[in-house]
């Protein structure tokens, strides 16, 4: 069956109070007109629509950025003349007058592939179909309205009898249609209500009258068809979302100290034995491997962790690997392009970036590699650094197997350090330092005798 997906992203949203168009705003990490995008791509959809009016630039520029692909359609509703107005724009780019169009809301970010397969399926080409769901409090809701079964009407909440609000079961917002249907219907609506506007849900009453048969299709949950409408709002469908990926990765056997603060913005493959304590952030494409820890508040993104690794508390990780065995942190920053090996250690307040670090190695407190490459099992002592950047272009330090660097030492890059070396403590080295040898640079100490502290100039004594 072909399937049109129409998305409706021009509303203004008001009550967010930003400028930013409310379906650019950010859900898990990803604006919530794309998580409706990626819904809808689930489909195999042969056109998607997504009709645009406050902030269209804004919205368009989204839509043409992957990774969406390059045949989504936007349409522009101006002015905004209500629903049924947003999807009489779309009706020339339409395809195929056989197909079914969904039309979805691009501030409804959680509802599901499956659950839009479902209502396309009950339209089956030849129905109206509305997904519905029912609510313990469907105040505000527009109510479906059934007689022996089959829905009549949409009845909403200000117009509805006592008896009406009653029902409990409620219109989400999201129907499929046939499409040859629903463009005649479309273009036939009116816009004689106090509003002045085209409202899409009077297309119910025009099935009815033609004898189309109007079916429900219930949603499997109420986050998945809650709106966005304000920051608490958003905050609160953030909360549900982390909290059903929280449980997914539990079920899997992960451990979570709390599941109620724990955030993925992305893509994270765990494998058994895992553990995670709270406040923790995953961004991007992650793989925690067999028996990884990691500590309470850690940020990790486009990394892989090798099995058996710590990640102490407050550890900082972005686009780096990290080898099995090794202990990360407290408070240590992995920065793109680091490398680590089996067993490697990086302390507290130890950054590393753009290096590979061979196993055994250890950088255990307050230091700095940068573009560099750390043989097996080099110590790296406190307050050392690379210099690595001249101003211009940034070089490459080598440092080979078994060396040690004395404390607050300065290797100025691009230099070599041989097997074995000795790098003395407090060094400056500029050039290649021998392998198995000791290598100091620095000023002899010296001790001057009568020397004396300066003093400042005694204050005058103040008057009586």
């Amino acid at each position: 069956m072909t399937v049109n997906v129409v998305i409706m992203a021009a509303g203004k949203g008001t009550r967010m109070k930003s400028a930013l168009p409310k379906v650019l705003h950010r859900l898990a990490g990803v604006s919530l007109l794309q998580h409706v995008l990626n819904a809808g791509a689930g489909l195999g959809a042969a056109r998607t629509v997504v009709v645009t009016g406050h902030g269209a630039a804004e919205v368009e520029a989204a839509v043409a950025a992957p990774p969406n692909a390059p045949g989504i359609v936007c349409v522009r509703q101006m002015p905004q003349l209500g629903t049924g107005h947003a999807v009489q724009q779309t009706v020339p780019a339409l395809a195929d007058a056989n197909a079914v169009t969904l039309i979805l809301n691009g501030d409804v970010p959680l509802i599901r592939t499956g659950t839009a397969r479902a209502l396309v399926d009950a339209c089956g080409g030849e129905r109206l179909a509305l997904l519905t769901i029912e609510l313990a409090d469907a105040s505000g809701y527009g109510r479906i309205v059934r007689e022996g079964g089959a829905i009549r009407a949409i009845v909403e909440h200000k117009d509805a009898t006592p008896a009406q609000r009653e029902i409990r079961e409620i219109y989400t917002g999201i129907m499929a249609a046939p499409t040859r249907l629903l463009k005649r219907w479309v273009m036939a609506l009116r816009d004689d209500n106090a509003q002045r506007e085209f409202y899409l849900t009077d297309i119910v009453a025009m099935a009815v009258a033609e004898g189309v048969a109007v079916v429900g299709s219930a949603a499997p949950s109420e986050t998945e068809v809650l709106g966005v409408n304000s920051p608490v709002q958003l905050a609160d469908l953030e909360r549900r979302l982390q909290r059903m990926r929280a449980e997914t990765l539990m079920e899997a056997g992960v451990r979570m100290a709390d599941p109620a603060r724990f955030d993925l913005r992305g893509t994270l493959a765990c494998g058994s034995d895992v553990e995670i304590d709270f406040g923790c952030l995953f961004e991007g494409q992650v793989t925690l491997g067999d028996g990884v820890r990691v500590g309470a508040h850690c940020c990790i993104k486009d990394a892989r962790i090798e099995a058996g690794a710590v990640i102490h508390p407050y550890t900082h990780i972005d686009g780096a690997q990290v080898g099995a065995g090794a202990l990360i942190g407290p408070f240590a920053r992995l920065r793109p392009g680091a490398d680590l090996g089996a067993a490697v250690h990086i302390g507290n307040f130890v950054e590393v970036k753009n290096s590979t670090l061979a196993a055994g190695a250890k950088a255990n407190h307050l230091a700095y590699l940068g573009d560099a490459t750390v043989g097996e099992r080099v110590n790296y002592g406190a307050g050392s650094i690379t210099a690595n950047y001249d101003g211009a272009n940034k070089h490459r330090t080598v440092i080979g197997n078994d060396v040690h660097v004395g404390s607050n030492c300065v290797l100025v890059a691009p230099i070599t350090i041989g097997d074995g070396a000795t790098i003395g403590a407090g060094s400056t080295i500029g050039r290649d330092a021998p392998a198995g040898q000791l290598t100091v640079a620095r000023a002899r100490q010296a001790s001057l005798s009568g020397w004396k502290r300066p003093q400042k100039p005694a204050k005058p004594a103040k008057a009586d």
